[in-house]
């Protein structure tokens, strides 16, 4: 009888464990910074390079590089929100991540697959992602998306972790290392 106690007490815990973790997704130009600059915010366990917007069978790079399949370059981005809230990550998003005044575009990149997009998966992300550009689009003109979240698809395997594998690689270094420069600069508490 104490065993089968035991056993749902660890079932009944799981789920709660489980359920602490959350994601979000954004996309902001060439997903390599933009995947950089999150794997260094303190509180995030896991991020992925991949595409949101479009279906399955055009989440391939080629193809998304052709700025036709509704894609974006996006990352998916695990959390704990115990450690870094949502508002938080938006803030690194807008200010560090990318710029959220350039349309269909991110300094060298140019293409629709390049927007600046938030890809809600839950209301109250709608509703802090809206107050936050609202809040932004007081003192600017901003262009990002917020739009459900359909689906995200992985990258392929070459686009994941790419800065660290690759940084003396010109474009990392002439785009995405100032952004972990000034994540760090602006935001050293959540740096890591």
């Amino acid at each position: 009888m104490l065993k089968i106690f035991g056993l749902l007490c660890l079932l009944w815990l799981q789920p709660v464990a489980q359920a602490a973790e959350q994601t979000a997704v954004f996309a902001g130009g060439c997903f390599w910074g933009v995947d950089a600059v999150f794997k260094h915010v303190k509180g995030v366990s896991e991020v992925s390079a991949g595409y949101a917007g479009g279906i399955a069978a055009t989440a391939h790079y080629e193809q998304v590089g052709r700025g036709n399949t509704g894609h974006a370059e996006a990352v998916n981005i695990r959390f704990d929100p115990a450690r870094v809230t949502y508002q938080q990550l938006l803030e690194v998003f807008f200010n560090v991540a990318h710029d959220p005044t350039q349309l269909n575009r991110q300094g060298p990149d140019v293409g629709s697959q390049y927007r600046s997009a938030i890809f809600y998966s839950n209301i109250e992300q709608q509703k802090m992602a809206q107050n936050y550009l609202r809040k932004l689009a007081e003192t600017r003109t901003i262009v990002t998306q917020i739009v459900p979240l359909q689906q995200f698809y992985p990258a392929e395997a070459y686009h994941q972790n790419y800065l660290a594998l690759h940084p003396d690689q010109p474009y990392i270094v002439v785009n995405d290392l100032p952004k972990l420069a000034q994540l760090q600069k602006h935001y050293p508490d959540l740096y890591r």
